[in-house]
Parts: C-alpha cells; structure tokens; sequence
C-alpha cells in the first residue's frame, strides 16, 4: 500500500469522522432538562415568569450560537451565513455546516483521487462538492420555506382581520395566528409575539421577522402596520385589502411560471449538455480529453469556453425572470 493510498483512506476516517460529528443530536439528560424548563414556562402565570422564561431562551440561544467560535470564526462574512441558516427554521449552527463542507470536500476528492482521476479535477470536484452543495442545499431550504410562508400568509392574515373585527388587539390576534397557524407562519408570528413580551416594539418585531424572511409580502404587512399606528383608520378593512392583493400576486406568479417553463427547459438544457458531453467522453476514452488539463492552451480555452457558457447562462437567466 503506497503513501498516497494511506492519505485518502485516513482523509476518509477524519471525513467520516467530521459527519458523524456533524450530525450528532443533543444529548438525552439535556433534552430532557429542556423539555421541563418548556413545561415549567407554558404553565407559568405571573408576567416575571413569561419574561423570565424569555430571557432564560434568548440567553440559550446566544450561548448556543458563540459557542462555535472555533472553526467557523474562519469563515468569511460569518453573520450572514448565520443568518442564512436562521432563515431554514432548522437548529443548524455554523460549525455543524463547516465540517459538513469539509467532510464532503474530502470525501468526494479521496473518492476521484482512488478512481486516479487527475489531481487538478479532482480537487476542483471537491471543491464544487464541499462548497456549492451545501449552499444550494441551505439556499433550497429557504426557498422552500418561504414559499411554504408565503402560500399561507393571506390565510394568517385573514385570521387577522377577524380577530381585530371581533374586538381583539393586534398583540393578541398575533398570538392566536402562532396556535392557530402550523408550518412557517405560526413560527414567525411566534417569535414576533416573543420579542414583545421581553420589551420590543411591535414595529421593531415585525421589521426582524421581515428582514429573516426577506419576502415583499410580509413587508406589505409591516408597512401597513406601522402606517395605521400613526395615521389611524380601519387596521381590519386595511388587512382584508392586502390579503387579496397577496392572493392575486400569488396567482399572477403561478401564471408566469406556467408561460416561461417552456423557456426554462430550453434553458438548463442548453446549459447541462456540454458537461453531459464532456462526462461520456470522459468515460469512454480519458486519454482524449487529457490534454484539458495539462496542456496550456487547452486549459486556458476549457476557462474560456465555461467563460462564455457562464454569460450565456445568466443572460437566457435573466431573460426567464420576471419581477412581479
């Protein structure tokens, strides 16, 4: 066994390692620790409890989050790739998602390097691997959610405007939309009604909600908020009329992409087929598309071609988007 075959195989140990590490959950004497403190706070009736049991949250979850300064201090513009695993509605921390990164950077360029793939591809196959998976995987679990968020909000906001009809404050119909509400919605308003009771304006509440979710809908709704808290007027009649605009956007949305899928099919592929090409050549004679990466000028008109297709994609992009 050669040195360079002991290197992968204990990269993979340490990759494995990593994941396991990664994917370890918590612990079950804490688990159990916090599911009482959860039951003690529910049933708690003084005000000085509520706030207590609020802090007592706030404080975990900061602990929780610069308990990782180790590796993920590395990372760069570490607060927004915070916030960017905050907007998943998953308990994912910046160490977890760096050594996801790291095992399957390694693990997907020890697995190319047995295939004696070359050195070059197979690093910048790991790289590929460790970088852009998981911030596409992380980016699709955003989507999702605040699509998720958005299919539901005018039905939130519907349970607004009959609450506030019947005579409720704005504080308490939010309150009723997080119990009544399951998924993304009832989730926000929940942090919402939270950040309230330990002192925040509504304002300030609904604008830190707005900028997690990052969606125009739900700042409509701030706006609209914040506008009848200074101008006055009918806050209920005001809801009814912007959850019906939502409901249209939301139909015009589901036309344009039923009219620009032919489009997007025609688009990725266009874009998929040269690296289809490239990987059937590849596997059935190496030797012909070796040149690509040891020969100058041939790697230099590889660079240039993915140049190319590169504008071209964003350009058939941004002929497909639409801004509603």
């Amino acid at each position: 066994m050669n040195l360079q075959m002991i290197l992968i195989i204990a990269a993979a140990i340490v990759a494995l390692g990593m994941l396991a590490l990664a994917f370890a959950g918590p612990s079950v004497g804490k688990a159990k620790s916090r599911r009482l403190a959860m039951v003690r706070d529910r049933h708690a009736n003084s005000t000085e409890a509520v706030v207590a049991a609020q802090m007592r949250r706030t404080i975990a979850a900061t602990g929780g989050s610069a308990g990782g300064n180790g590796i993920s201090s590395l990372v760069p513009r570490r607060e927004l790739m915070e916030k960017r695993l905050r907007r998943t509605g998953k308990n994912w921390n910046l160490s977890k998602y760096v050594f996801i990164c790291m095992g399957l950077f390694v693990v997907m360029t020890g697995s190319l390097l047995v295939l004696r793939t070359p050195f070059p591809l197979a690093v910048l196959v790991g790289l590929l691997a460790g970088i852009w998976f998981p911030h596409a995987y992380v980016g699709r679990l955003i989507k999702k959610r605040v699509n998720a968020f958005t299919a539901r909000f005018p039905d939130a906001i519907d349970l607004l405007v009959r609450g506030l009809r019947s005579g409720l404050p704005v504080t308490e119909t939010f309150q009723v939309v997080s119990h009544e509400l399951p998924g993304p919605v009832g989730e926000e308003f929940k942090g919402v009604v939270e950040r309230i009771r330990i002192g925040n304006t509504m304002e300030a509440a609904l604008q830190e909600s707005a900028e997690m979710l990052g969606t125009p809908e739900f700042q409509f709704f701030c706006i609209t908020i914040q506008i009848q808290r200074e101008t006055g007027g009918n806050l209920a009649e005001t809801l009814a009329n912007l959850s019906d605009v939502l409901r249209k956007r939301a139909q015009m949305k589901l036309k344009i992409k039923a009219m620009s899928s032919e489009a997007k099919a025609s688009a990725y592929i266009v874009g998929a087929l040269p690296f289809f090409v490239f990987g059937i050549v590849w596997m059935m004679n190496p030797q012909y598309l070796q040149g690509f990466f040891v020969e100058q000028r041939l790697i230099v008109t590889g660079l240039g071609g993915l140049g190319w297709m590169s504008i071209g994609v964003f350009i058939m992009k941004k002929m497909i988007s639409f801004e509603i």
